[in-house]
């Protein structure tokens, strides 16, 4: 038997989350249990496992990456057009 199966399990409801069963909003709490996080419908017992993922990585298309950027300034020569 592990320590967290000895502790009450912290229940905590998710503001605004709408149940994908019964469709009721505001009936979703979200618990951890053997290191890994559920969510569960109060309202019609629905309950699945939450998969987190890790923050996605910032492409480098970003203007924030510019000083990362490896290409070289070149300047521009304007071309008059010839005169008639």
């Amino acid at each position: 038997m592990s320590e967290d199966s000895k502790k009450p399990v912290k229940k905590r409801f998710i503001a605004g989350a709408v149940c994908p069963r019964c469709g009721e909003m505001d009936r979703i709490v979200n618990y951890r249990r053997e290191g890994r996080n559920f969510r569960e419908c109060v309202a019609c017992g629905f309950e699945d496992e939450i998969r987190l993922q890790s923050a996605p990585r910032v492409p480098g298309t970003r203007v924030d990456n510019r000083e990362t950027a490896t290409e070289t300034e070149v300047p521009v020569r304007i071309i008059q057009p010839p005169k008639k």
